[in-house]
Formats: C-alpha cells, sequence, structure tokens
C-alpha cells in the first residue's frame, strides 16, 4: 500500500481536513484548560467525523 500517491482535492475538502484536525488539537488542548473542557466530547466527535471523511475521500478508487 502505497500512502503517499498523488491526490487531487477541491478546496473544501481540504477545509473540511483542516477543520479536523483544528477539532482534534482543540479537544485535546481542552483537557488542560477549563474554558472549553465541558466542550471536549463535541470537538472529539467532530474531528473523528470529519477525519473518517477525508479519509474516505483519501483512499477512494474511481
Amino acid at each position: 500500500m502505497n500512502i503517499f500517491k498523488s491526490k487531487s482535492m477541491n478546496w473544501w475538502q481540504v477545509g473540511v481536513l483542516k477543520l479536523a484536525l483544528l477539532s482534534i488539537g482543540i479537544a485535546i488542548g481542552a483537557q488542560w484548560s477549563i474554558v472549553f473542557s465541558k466542550y471536549t466530547g463535541a470537538f472529539f466527535v467532530v474531528g473523528i467525523a470529519l477525519g473518517v471523511y477525508s479519509a474516505l475521500v483519501w483512499f477512494r478508487k474511481k
């Protein structure tokens, strides 16, 4: 399996990937912050969902 293959993504798909990574980063950061601690579960759900979507788009065969 070659994980370094060429792939072309639309601008909105790149935005979804960035939002997934941002959500996961905020969720991890929320573990040490009182301000975002009540939103940790929501950030993890958003991050995982968008990450799975990005992986499906990335590995989908045409």
